[in-house]
């Protein structure tokens, strides 16, 4: 019995150390695998759970104008408020949440529910005014609260110019990503690359020393320089405000200046906009009447529908049929495959028979233009003589050069929501496509495909890229990437070119262009009217159009090209691109080829019409006034009973017309006077002029006026009712008004 006893014992020991040998050796295998096989992976798991890593936000790049100095759009100090809630002593928490609700106007309940919280870090506000920072250290100071909140440096993004250049420079969203416009773009290199700031912490979350801790500092964006010149800029969106208030434009308007020789863009101006710093605001007031108006469950969709178009770049982003324009290129083709020089004939009957078409015909906008030479043929923009051109051509010849202008393939410029083209190929122009596509019907691109044509026609032939930003520099001021301004190729021989400008020059002085004339400047133009089809075909209540002007300036030395381009003008005051877009493409020209210090030339016709300026005399005694500007050419009234010159309208340097007059006034009580600017628009010249000296002021005119036999005014830039000083003068602007292309 004990023997047994004996046996079963031993047996229990030994399955006991059987037992206990495997638990040792599973034990002695965990650990080799946890130090050996997992140690690296348990250790990094470890230091990660034991890090707050913190990021450092990067400046976003500045961008400026082409002069590299002033600011289109910048980045400011902003800050982020942020709890660390196991530093926060308990009978401070509810101190806390009160103050920081009340700064921060928030709910005081949310702030301590923050405060309260078991975790190392929390936020609290994000994009806090600098001013509202001071406020909190102040209240922390009052309060005796010297842990648990942290004010973290963050950065917002500002446009110092409001609305200008809004579609263009585009806006950020909540986390300074760009989401439209260059700030989207470039929104890479703008961005810079964040930092980080990576500490230790224990249990609790509170600090502790370790060895691993380290600041990354954050990179900086890219500076842009853009081509753009504010001063260029400020002169294309003021010219178009004006346009689309007179000719009640339904569908927004864009203004586009390029240097003709690089393809930089010098302006670039489209209306409606918005305001990139608050661009979630409709801007037009009209239409947030529509949307009002809309049953509740449509207007979330009608206002996305509203900002998506505010946000667009017209210039860009909408395609148009470029009309009479684009006859520039159809002739320069013609002009380059020695199918017509400047003598070749062609008879317009008004109609013309399309061959091909089985007796479809196309209509010039006149009763019939007789026998005519392609000179005055593109002149009178005549659609019979380019039609007649296109079939020359033939569907092969044309698309190669229509191919060879871009017109089938984005620009490139480096803007977002370039659209593509829409066009016929080689195979697919039918006869009446290709007359139609011969005069600018029929295919849609952007404007700014329209005027790198025109540019290449400027300059020799050459096709330019068209590009916004100059180059870019990082934060040490390296400039680290600067623009192509190669040319893409050589579209016409720089024969055909000069040829072309010549004949354009002509358009612009006696041809359907001749709204666009400036004296001085030998401008190179031609307008364009086409109709949206697509709109007509939905909308019948009315006649949809888009008037253009595409021109070049000087002549001799083609500097600058400019299109003007209004969407839908009201057809009851007018339509045509020479009556619409023309005055606006001379207020542009006027003002920026002075301002890049382009030289006027005059003819000795100009000299014999143009306005002179108003010599100095304030402070003279009148009788030597008098002399003075009456030596000058111009006419004198007197003003009061003084003996000195208080004052002189218009003053020194500003513009009188020839044979014009110079007020003086001499004593306090003249210079009290004013005159009421009558209406001066829809007269001859002769009935202006007679209408403003009646009224006791004077007219500078611009436009047709200075080449036309039978001038009409338009437009004038100061108010009719506005009360002025007798003298001043009203700037009136003419236009030819049987010109209709």
């Amino acid at each position: 019995m004990a023997k047994e006893t004996t046996i079963r014992m031993w047996r229990r020991a030994l399955i006991l150390i059987l037992m206990m040998a495997a638990g040792l050796c599973l034990v002695v295998f965990n650990l080799i695998r946890l130090q050996l096989v997992d140690g690296e992976e348990l250790k990094k798991a470890a230091i990660d759970q034991s890090l707050q890593p913190t990021a450092l936000t990067a400046e976003r790049g500045t961008i400026y104008d082409c002069s590299g100095t002033k600011i289109l759009a910048q980045s400011a100090s902003v800050w982020t408020v942020a709890l660390e809630p196991a530093y926060i002593e308990e009978e401070d928490k509810k101190v806390l949440a009160r103050g920081l609700a009340e700064i921060l106007d928030m709910e005081e309940a949310d702030v301590l529910a923050l405060a309260q919280k078991k975790t190392y870090f929390t936020y609290v506000k994000k994009k806090v005014e600098t001013a509202v920072k001071d406020e909190i250290l102040e209240f922390l100071e009052e309060n005796n609260i010297s842990r648990g909140v942290q004010l973290i440096e963050d950065y917002k993004r500002y446009y110092p110019y409001g609305n200008f250049m809004g579609p263009v420079l585009g806006f950020t969203g909540a986390d300074n990503q760009g989401l439209s416009g260059l700030e989207y773009q470039y929104d890479t290199e703008l961005s810079g690359t964040a930092g980080r700031l990576v500490t230790a912490k224990n249990a609790v979350g509170t600090d502790m020393p370790f060895q691993y801790e380290q600041r990354v500092e954050a990179e900086d964006g890219y500076d842009l320089v853009l081509t753009i010149d504010e001063g260029i800029q400020h002169f294309l969106e003021e010219a178009l405000e004006e346009g689309i208030e007179n000719f009640e434009v339904a569908n927004g308007a864009c203004a586009v200046a390029m240097n003709v020789k690089t393809g930089a863009i010098l302006g670039l101006a489209t209306k409606g906009d918005y305001d990139p710093n608050d661009p979630w605001t409709i801007t037009d007031a009209d239409v947030i009447k529509e949307i009002e108006a809309l049953p509740e469950d449509e207007q979330d969709a009608a206002t996305s529908a509203a900002l998506q178009k505010q946000w667009r770049n017209k210039a860009v982003s909408d395609t148009y049929y470029p009309g009479s324009v684009f006859k520039m290129c159809t002739g320069s083709m013609a002009m380059e495959e020695g199918i017509v020089s400047e003598e070749t004939t062609f008879t317009c009957n008004h109609s013309y028979v399309v061959e091909g078409t089985g007796g479809q015909h196309i209509n010039c906008w006149a009763y019939g233009h007789g026998t005519e030479t392609f000179v005055e043929g593109l002149c009178n923009s005549c659609n019979p003589f380019f039609v007649h051109l296109g079939e020359s051509l033939g569907p092969n010849l044309f698309y190669k050069y229509f191919e060879a202008f871009g017109f089938t393939q984005k620009t490139g410029i480096d803007l977002p929501g370039e659209a593509n083209t829409i066009y016929y190929t080689a195979d697919q122009l039918n006869p009446m496509e290709l007359a139609t596509e011969s005069f600018g019907q029929n295919f849609s691109i952007t404007p700014i495909h329209m005027l790198a044509a025109a540019c290449s026609i400027a300059n020799g032939g050459y096709l330019v890229q068209p590009h916004v930003v100059d180059h870019m520099v990082d934060e040490d001021g390296n400039i680290v990437m600067t623009a192509d301004t190669s040319y893409k190729r050589q579209v016409i021989s720089s024969d055909t070119s000069e040829r072309m400008i010549k004949i354009l020059q002509t358009n612009a002085t006696i041809g359907t262009a001749k709204n666009g004339y400036i004296a001085g400047y030998r401008v190179c133009g031609k307008t364009g009217t086409s109709q949206k089809i697509l709109e007509d075909q939905l909308d019948t209540s009315k006649k949809h159009y888009i008037a253009s002007y595409c021109g070049f300036a000087p002549a001799d030395d083609p500097e600058v090209a400019l299109l003007v381009y209004y969407d839908e003008p009201n057809p009851n005051i007018n339509y045509y691109g020479s009556a619409v877009a023309g005055p606006t493409f001379v207020k542009c020209m006027e003002q920026i080829l002075p301002y890049l210090g382009i030289e006027r030339k005059y003819t000795e016709e100009e000299l014999e019409k143009i306005d002179t300026t108003a010599p100095s005399v304030t402070g003279e005694k009148v009788e030597d006034a008098k002399k003075t500007v009456e030596d000058a050419g111009l006419t004198v009234k007197v003003k009061g009973d003084g003996d000195t010159v208080l004052e002189q309208i218009p003053a020194f340097g500003e513009a009188v017309p020839q044979e014009g007059t110079i007020v003086l006034y001499t004593d306090e009580e003249s210079q009290k006077e004013t005159v009421t600017v009558p209406d001066l628009t829809g007269m001859s010249l002769s009935a202006a002029n007679q209408t403003a000296v009646d009224s006791g002021i004077q007219i500078r005119v611009t436009g047709a006026a200075l080449t036309s036999n039978n001038p009409v005014s338009q437009t004038q830039d100061i108010a009719e009712g506005t009360e002025v000083r007798p003298g001043t003068v009203v700037t009136v602007a003419f236009i030819e008004v049987d010109q209709v292309a």
